[in-house]
């Protein structure tokens, strides 16, 4: 009878935590309803500015603004790790400490120092059990309602930081939403701004060879003293948004899968206590069949 009882309390375990999985699962499915919203509606300005931009860059030329000059000697490289605050979301946050870590490895053997700001607490915990070294951090912002200030605020300090030459090359490492099952990890240079990666055209632009050109007012080099840094602030808003999407999408995914992974459980449990408690009653039985036996004797 232990045994019986033992395997009913696994049960009953394993139904409470299918309970908290569908609850998370639903959760997750709400929030990733309006995470998924604000992200479809950003990633087409997000890449027309990225395009506008291109093309002022390529009119006015490399020398128009100090934050599209690439050093002649790069020594410091700065990491900006969008990661999530909280668990249970699969392979989510471990996917994107492995792109980060293969990434500064390459960066430490060129000889060069790297440094992170971290938005997310997973990714701060990352490296500081990787022993990197952590100039910011910015914890509770991914996975809840965020307005563009953030990311003109924390760029605005990276900014200045790059034209102090106190960083030579900033990169973004965020994952990029494709589907809700599907995040995958980006590394973007942010600075400084390459002519050539600003420039998303649409497919079908680049596939017939056009390029549009923007009539501006006033000069394209009077514009691109405010829409460069415009366009950092831009990336790194949108990295937030995806990083926001697709963690709530990770975890929706995560937490169905557990609760299946329960309901396989709770059906294997149970034909366990079947199969035991059946044992247990023919062995009852069996007893008073032989006690039976034994009083005609």
């Amino acid at each position: 009878m232990a045994k019986l009882k033992e395997v009913k309390v696994k049960i009953s375990a394993v139904k409470k935590t299918k309970q908290i999985t569908k609850a998370m699962n639903m959760v997750a499915a709400s929030k990733l309803r309006g995470a998924q919203q604000n992200m479809e509606a950003f990633r087409p300005y997000a890449l027309k500015f990225a395009e506008v931009l291109g093309s002022l860059v390529q009119r006015s030329g490399e020398g128009s603004s100090p934050l599209i000059v690439p050093r002649e000697v790069v020594k410091h490289v700065h990491v900006i790790l969008c990661t999530s605050d909280r668990g249970l979301c699969g392979g989510f946050n471990a996917n994107l400490a492995l792109k980060a870590e293969t990434f500064t490895d390459e960066i430490l053997k060129n000889g060069q120092e790297v440094s992170f700001s971290c938005f997310g607490k997973k990714g701060r915990d990352w490296c500081r059990k990787a022993k990197r070294e952590i100039v910011s951090e910015h914890i509770g912002i991914v996975g809840t309602k965020f307005n563009f200030s953030i990311a003109s605020t924390f760029g605005q300090r990276i900014i200045d930081r790059f034209l102090q030459q106190t960083y030579d090359e900033v990169y973004l490492i965020y994952p990029e939403f494709r589907t809700v099952s599907k995040q995958v990890p980006v590394i973007k240079k942010i600075l400084p701004i390459e002519p050539e990666a600003a420039s998303e055209a649409p497919v079908a632009d680049a596939a017939k060879g056009y390029q549009a050109e923007h009539i501006c007012e006033p000069t394209p080099e009077e514009l691109l003293g405010q829409l460069m840094p415009t366009h950092v602030f831009v990336q790194i808003h949108r990295a937030l948004l995806e990083t926001s999407a697709s963690e709530h999408a990770a975890r929706m995914v995560a937490m169905d899968n557990a609760t299946k992974a329960c309901n396989d459980m709770i059906g294997s449990l149970t034909l366990a206590y079947n199969k035991a408690r059946q044992a247990s009653i023919t062995a009852d039985l069996m007893d008073i069949v032989g006690g039976a036996e034994a009083l005609k004797g």
